[in-house]
């Protein structure tokens, strides 16, 4: 924060500006921009490998793990987002201090459902009651990184186990008849072809994931959605040095713009990689992308 604020009711209009932008909560909110992009950088490799997981199993010649994977795919689908957001952070932060009770309270006697309550004893607890601030947030991070994996996973895995059958099943046959084996074939025919078919619902599935990033206000994590409304509700001079009206329309108009540029870079990002996957690929766009050079 500059010197010159101590006193800012004698500032002029854009000194008065310049140190409003600057204070405390301004920076947090400064900060939770690196939050949300944090949260895209990790979530999206992350689904990644779930929905790889998923797909993988989905197609199984495994029974039980086929229907595993498909059931993943069915329920997760099947059930709007705002539900397993909801459901997720709470029965994931109940199965980690469930685990940890176990370990580290042996002798404990009583209950630990008591009516609507989930008990647990005090070195159970995550984080510890005596933990930092900043294992708290990073705590809850980690949960909702874990839940958006969990969703955003199931539908990338629908969209890789459309993209492997729709792999040609002839090439399969042809290196099959060449003596590859089932693993062969898959890590070595199948997968490197499957993504010029995925990458078209990868990216619609980018989309929504930087949409759904405002849902980290219900998983508890201190977004820019929460920033934006907390700064731009009206501020009287009782309880603040920067009094002002009704700015959140223009904290929501930033947010608009910080959206929008997202999408506008994710767009060129996904154009030069679905470019690069269609090189020489004997398909339609690949085709097209070898006329055009």
């Amino acid at each position: 924060m500059f010197s010159f604020c101590t006193d800012p009711g004698t500032l002029g209009d854009a000194a008065w500006m310049a140190c409003y932008l600057t204070t405390g909560k301004h920076m947090a909110l400064y900060w939770s921009v690196g939050t949300v992009l944090l949260l895209l950088a990790i979530t999206a490799p992350v689904s990644l490998a779930f929905g790889f997981g998923g797909a993988a199993a989905a197609r199984s010649s495994v029974a039980p793990l086929r229907w595993f994977g498909k059931t993943y795919i069915a329920l997760v689908r099947g059930v709007p987002d705002i539900a397993y957001f909801l459901f997720f952070v709470i029965a994931l932060d109940q199965a980690f201090e469930y685990v940890r009770h176990k370990v580290k309270c042996p002798d404990w006697d009583q209950p630990i459902r008591q009516g609507n309550d989930f008990v647990v004893c005090a070195a159970a607890k995550l984080p510890l009651g005596n933990a930092p601030q900043w294992m708290h947030e990073t705590y809850g991070f980690f949960l909702a990184v874990l839940t958006f994996a969990l969703v955003f996973g199931a539908f990338a895995a629908n969209v890789l186990y459309g993209a492997m059958r729709a792999v040609p099943r002839a090439q399969m046959e042809t290196a099959e008849a060449y003596g590859l084996t089932r693993r062969q074939c898959f890590w070595r025919i199948l997968v490197p072809q499957m993504w010029v078919f995925a990458l078209p619902g990868l990216s619609n599935l980018w989309m929504v994931l930087v949409k759904a990033t405002p849902l980290l206000f219900l998983l508890g994590v201190e977004d820019i959605v929460y920033w934006a409304r907390e700064l731009g509700g009206a501020k009287t001079p009782r309880f603040t040095d920067y009094p002002h009206g009704d700015w959140r329309m223009w904290y929501f108009l930033a947010l608009l713009v910080f959206y929008l540029f997202l999408t506008w870079v994710s767009e060129r990002v996904l154009a030069r990689v679905m470019a690069r996957l269609t090189h020489g690929q004997a398909t339609v766009a690949g085709e097209a992308a070898r006329k055009a050079a």
